[in-house]
């Protein structure tokens, strides 16, 4: 197969592929009492489960939502968010990054790697299962794009992707462990997306549509595959049979800005995930996402960021613990 040549089906399968979990961290709470955690791991995926409900979910500067059993919500962003067993409940743990659960003054409360358990449910307590995802490879800039701060798939829209029991058996230490959280986390996320992106009235970015066309959607799947190639309108129109002129104008129509500007927004959101990279440098990323040099890289990062490549890299270090 041509490297150059579109990878995916349809929409949902190029803007999940490459997009796979490491280290993946499932959390299970009892919500017995008037139980609250706040989440500040950081990470850009995480989903929320309700096996037994309710539960109520708070994101940050966001409205509560109450979740009933077998509802997922999927979290976008890395800000922080509240899960509670009542509204009017106060947090009263902190789980940080790597999974930490931490007292509000931040003593350790638990250190847990893979599956941790807090408390012990009652059989008619409430019981959360939450999944922290860390991206091993590639970029979810154009996921996390396409989603609000906050997407609640109730029961029923689609298979559930996990069970109780399920979960008890991931938990139990053996060989591959890890791999089998880091799947099971991956079909949880491929399950819910799938269900919300096509439920009806669904609410998506104007590229995301634009994948069914068979035009755009080829041209869209030729950048999104290789974006560092050397495109021009000229080249994308021989691919996909076209006149320069009319896919320049199709493009622009169906996805709201012309090739050339989503390709570079494509790049830059490429840099901003390699530069948080240890050891990256703004000349070696430039040359892996398709610019000349590090000027060049840099300038295109502040017309589209407002801020330099290591403004953007530093402010990322002072966001750590």
């Amino acid at each position: 197969m041509n490297a150059l040549e579109p990878t995916g089906t349809d929409p949902l399968t190029d803007l999940l592929s490459g997009v796979r979990t490491t280290g993946a961290i499932f959390q299970q709470s009892a919500l017995a009492g008037a139980w609250a955690g706040r989440f500040e791991d950081g990470s850009p995926l995480a989903l929320a489960v309700p096996l037994r409900g309710p539960a109520w979910i708070t994101p940050h500067n966001g409205a509560r939502v109450r979740l009933e059993a077998g509802d997922v919500a999927v979290l976008s962003g890395g800000t922080s968010y509240v899960i509670a067993s009542d509204p009017s409940a106060e947090p009263h743990v902190v789980i940080r990054p790597g999974g930490r659960c931490t007292t509000l003054d931040g003593r350790e409360y638990s250190t847990t790697r893979g599956v941790g358990t807090w408390g012990a449910p009652g059989p008619d307590d409430p019981v959360i299962v939450n999944g922290l995802y860390a991206v091993e490879a590639g970029t979810p800039a154009l996921l996390l794009a396409a989603l609000p701060p906050l997407a609640v798939i109730p029961a029923g829209q689609g298979p559930s992707p996990i069970s109780l029991v399920a979960l008890e058996d991931a938990a139990c230490p053996a060989p591959g462990q890890q791999v089998l959280l880091d799947r099971m986390l991956d079909l949880m996320l491929i399950t819910a997306l799938r269900a919300w992106f096509t439920r009806p009235g669904a609410e998506v970015p104007a590229w995301y549509r634009a994948h069914s066309d068979p035009v755009v959607g080829q041209a869209l799947r030729l950048l999104d595959a290789d974006p560092a190639h050397p495109w021009t309108v000229e080249t994308l129109a021989a691919k996909t049979g076209v006149s320069r002129a009319a896919l320049a104008r199709r493009f622009t129509a169906l996805v709201g800005q012309p090739p050339m500007t989503y390709l570079r927004e494509r790049r830059i959101a490429q840099a901003a995930e390699l530069l948080r990279e240890p050891g990256a440098t703004i000349g070696a990323v430039a040359g892996r996402i398709g610019f000349s040099s590090a000027f060049a890289l840099s300038a295109a990062f502040k017309r589209v960021r407002g801020i330099s490549p290591t403004e953007h890299r530093t402010g990322e270090a002072r966001t750590q613990p």
